[in-house]
C-alpha cells in the first residue's frame, strides 16, 4: 500500500479535468440530439477521442498518481490495497472537482452549442428498459476498463508498458457500444461534472446507474483479476510511483509466491 502526496492529488484533478473537457467538447460537437440522435451521432469519433485522451493522460500523469481519473478505478485500487483509504478519498474528491471544472470550461467555450447535450452529460436512452439496464451497461463498460487496469497496469507480471493502450482501447470500445444507450460515462466523475453544470441530474433513477453500476463493475473486475487471472500467484504488486526498494521487495515476494506454488 502506498501513500500519495500533493502532486498525485493535483495530477488526478488536472487529468480528470482534461478528460471531462475532451469528452464534453466532442459530445457537444459530434452527438446529435432529438429523436434521431443515435442515427445522426458520430460515436466512432466520440469513442476514439475519449480513448486517445485517456491514453495521453495515463502516459503523462501515470508515473505521478497512477493515472486513475475515475473513482471506479480508485475504488478498485483501494480494494486491492494499492492505495491508502485516505488517499483514495482525496483522489475521488479531486476527480469529482476535476470533472466539474472540465464541464465548466466546456460551458464557457460552447455555451449555446453545448446546451442541447448538457455539455456532455450522460443520459439514459429510451432504447433501454430502464435504470437497471443502464446500470448493467455502465457496469459492463467499467468492468472492462478496470480489468485492463488490474491485469496490465497493476500486474507485475504483465507488459505494463502496454497499460495506457489497453486502458484507452477498453474505454474506446465501451463508448462505441454503450454510448448510444447510456452516454457511456463508465466513470462517476465524468458523469458528475457535466450533470452538475448542465443541470441534468433528474430523478434518483437517473443518478444511481452512473454511480452504482461502475463501482460494482470495478469490484467484479478486481475479483476476476484476483481469482482468475492472477490466481494462486496473486501478489501485492507495484504501481507507480514506486521505489527501488519497493521493486526489490516485490521481486522477493514474487519469488516466494512462485516457490510456494511449485
Amino acid at each position: 500500500m502506498q501513500d500519495r502526496g500533493l502532486a498525485a492529488y493535483i495530477a488526478e484533478l488536472i487529468g480528470t479535468l482534461f478528460l471531462v473537457f475532451v469528452i464534453g467538447m466532442v459530445i457537444s460537437l459530434f452527438v446529435s440530439t432529438g429523436a434521431a440522435a443515435t442515427v445522426g451521432s458520430d460515436f466512432v469519433v466520440v469513442a476514439f477521442a475519449q480513448g486517445l485522451a485517456l491514453f495521453l493522460l495515463i502516459i503523462a500523469f501515470g508515473q505521478v498518481s497512477g493515472g486513475h481519473f475515475n473513482p471506479a478505478v480508485t475504488v478498485a485500487a483501494a480494494a486491492m490495497r494499492r492505495i491508502d483509504p485516505i488517499d483514495a478519498v482525496v483522489y475521488i474528491l479531486a476527480q469529482l472537482s476535476g470533472g466539474v471544472l472540465g464541464a465548466l470550461i466546456v460551458k464557457g467555450l460552447l455555451l449555446d452549442e453545448g446546451r442541447a447535450t448538457s455539455y456532455g452529460a450522460a443520459t439514459i436512452s429510451d432504447l433501454l428498459g430502464g435504470p437497471f439496464a443502464a446500470a448493467v451497461c455502465e457496469g459492463i463498460g467499467a468492468f472492462f476498463i478496470v480489468l485492463a487496469v488490474c491485469a496490465v497496469a497493476m500486474n507485475p507480471r504483465a507488459r505494463q508498458e502496454w497499460a495506457p493502450w489497453a486502458i484507452g482501447i477498453a474505454l474506446t470500445f465501451g463508448v462505441m457500444i454503450f454510448g448510444p444507450l447510456t452516454g457511456a460515462a463508465l466513470n462517476p466523475a465524468r458523469w458528475f461534472g457535466p450533470a452538475l453544470i448542465g443541470d441534468a441530474f433528474g430523478s434518483f433513477s437517473d443518478i444511481w446507474p452512473y454511480v452504482i453500476g461502475p463501482l460494482v463493475g470495478a469490484l467484479v473486475a478486481v475479483g476476476v483479476y484476483r481469482f482468475v487471472i492472477a490466481g494462486p500467484q496473486y501478489a501485492e504488486g507495484a504501481e507507480p510511483p514506486t521505489s527501488a526498494a519497493r521493486g526489490v521487495s516485490q521481486a522477493v515476494t514474487d519469488a516466494e509466491v512462485r516457490a510456494r506454488n511449485k
